[in-house]
């Protein structure tokens, strides 16, 4: 079984006693702050956890957090793995196995994206509503283990609606403009070429970025119901395609923490 062999958790559970998460999170590039928001019972670094991978990408502290937001009991993974680090999808997910096998059931999963939509400016926020996989592998490639989930996955509803709605109506509440979409994933580490963002646009997305989609692929493999929230931190819109520099990403998505983590906190609080 998954749970007998894995060392990380059983380090986890040998070291967070009774702790029980509820919510997952995993924060994207320059939106670890959210972590403010958490009273912390157990806090771990990347590397001191056995067999655990490494962040490697500026904006992404290599942390995990486990606490309380509004008396929900979560987890945080306070910098994620990506493709182009190098690591295999099995890898780059493994927070998510790691967050399942521990309890969770409900994941809110945040990151940095490039726009396509003509709609669209820098620092909007965008609610995913569904995603195009544009990698060339797939977690769930190779045996697959009953125990973790099925063979073959519905991803119909990747996005749990429910969640979408509650964040639409959390934003109302609270003044804050939001945008939806769907969010194409894409290998990095390259931003995309003018071309690039045309066809992105053409086939149906509103915004790219180098994450996500694996993580939630794994989260619905194992039945769990997925929040997804974007930064829209550059655009690629046809006759304005900007220079754009991982710099320039982590000063936007800085700029609009506040407003992603009133709207995470808040959905947490009320699911």
């Amino acid at each position: 079984m998954y749970e007998e062999q894995n060392p990380t958790l059983i380090y986890l559970k040998n070291n967070i006693g009774a702790f029980k998460p509820h919510w997952g999170i995993i924060l994207g590039s320059g939106m670890g702050d959210l972590v403010h928001h958490i009273t912390v019972v157990h806090s771990f670094e990347y590397n001191e956890l056995p067999d655990f991978p490494k962040s490697t990408v500026q904006g992404h502290q290599g942390r995990l957090l486990l606490g309380y937001i509004c008396n929900q009991p979560v987890i945080a993974f306070q910098g994620r793995f990506h493709y182009y680090e190098g690591y295999s999808m099995k890898t780059l997910t493994f927070p998510v196995r790691l967050m399942n096998s521990l309890g969770v059931q409900k994941m809110a999963v945040s990151n940095a994206s490039g726009g396509m939509n003509p709609d669209f400016k820098v620092g909007d926020l965008m609610l995913i509503t569904d995603h195009i996989n544009l990698f060339p592998d797939n977690p769930l490639i190779g045996p697959n283990d009953p125990h973790l989930g099925p063979r073959f996955v519905n991803m119909s509803k990747a996005y749990d609606v429910e969640f979408i709605a509650s964040a639409r109506s959390i934003a109302k509440q609270f003044s804050i403009p939001i945008k939806e979409g769907v969010y194409a994933g894409l290998t990095g580490p390259c931003f995309e070429t003018p071309a690039e963002y045309r066809y992105l646009w053409r086939i149906g997305a509103d915004a790219v970025g180098m994450s996500t989609v694996p993580e939630v692929i794994v989260a619905k493999h194992a039945g769990m119901r997925v929040f997804g929230i974007s930064i829209i931190t550059d655009l690629g819109i046809e006759g304005h395609t900007e220079d754009v520099s991982h710099e320039e990403v982590l000063k936007v998505a800085k700029l609009k923490e506040p407003e992603l983590s009133k709207l995470v906190v808040e959905l947490i609080s009320r699911h």
